[in-house]
């Protein structure tokens, strides 16, 4: 399965995507939108104008990655969580509203057989915001040393494409997407159920084979 190619509009995201940060039920105030951070032109509605060569072949890639980290987990981890481990779950309205969120990373395979196959975090805050005019969405992890920032551009009503880098330890500004490649992430967000989204990130740059986010609004 290719990812789609109906062009909708951008809308902005700073990621909350990281294993460690706040707590569950965290009450985090929400900051206001930041600079473009992961892209490299906030106007620019085509995710494919925007990717890196090597990030366009990792998007490309996203079911090969899936199979790949599949085969080296326990199964009985992936029946704890049937729906967000689905490759093939992906229903309408794949962008997530605005509001404050519960987040949890789900690192899956070993990257060159080195380290656990299967890794959870605990949950963690993390907000999405709108601009005032409703086209731009900021997701921002609020702390910890790991916060990716990034935009997520529609792609289909049932898949959205996210790049991003990561910004880390008390850097106060995001390096710009593509400037760095052992910074950089490309994924793919989809609703999985009723409130529930993920961003899975095919072939990250260290641990893991993919990365599975967990998107739950927090009330």
């Amino acid at each position: 399965m290719q990812i789609g190619s109906m062009a909708m509009r951008v809308s902005r995201i700073a990621a909350c995507m990281m294993m460690l940060g706040c707590g569950v039920g965290t009450a985090c105030a929400a900051p206001a939108l930041r600079n473009d951070g992961g892209n490299r032109d906030a106007r620019e509605k085509d995710w494919r104008r925007v990717a890196t060569v090597a990030d366009r072949g990792r998007l490309r890639g996203w079911r090969g990655a899936w199979v790949d980290a599949l085969a080296e987990v326990d199964p009985r981890e992936i029946a704890k969580e049937p729906q967000l481990f689905d490759p093939d779950r992906s229903l309408a309205d794949a962008l997530p509203p605005s509001g404050a969120y519960r987040c949890r990373t789900f690192k899956l395979g070993a990257r060159g057989g080195i380290g656990p196959t299967f890794a959870a975090s605990t949950a963690f805050a993390c907000r999405i915001d709108a601009n005032d005019d409703g086209d731009v969405v900021s997701l921002v992890k609020l702390d910890g040393s790991q916060r990716p920032v990034g935009t997520i551009y529609a792609d289909t009503d049932s898949r959205a494409v996210f790049l991003g880098t990561m910004e880390l330890g008390d850097e106060k500004r995001p390096m710009r997407y593509g400037r760095d490649a052992s910074r950089d992430m490309a994924g793919l967000i989809e609703r999985i159920g009723t409130r529930r989204w993920r961003v899975v990130l095919p072939y990250p740059r260290f641990e893991s084979v993919l990365d599975v986010v967990e998107l739950v609004p927090a009330s």
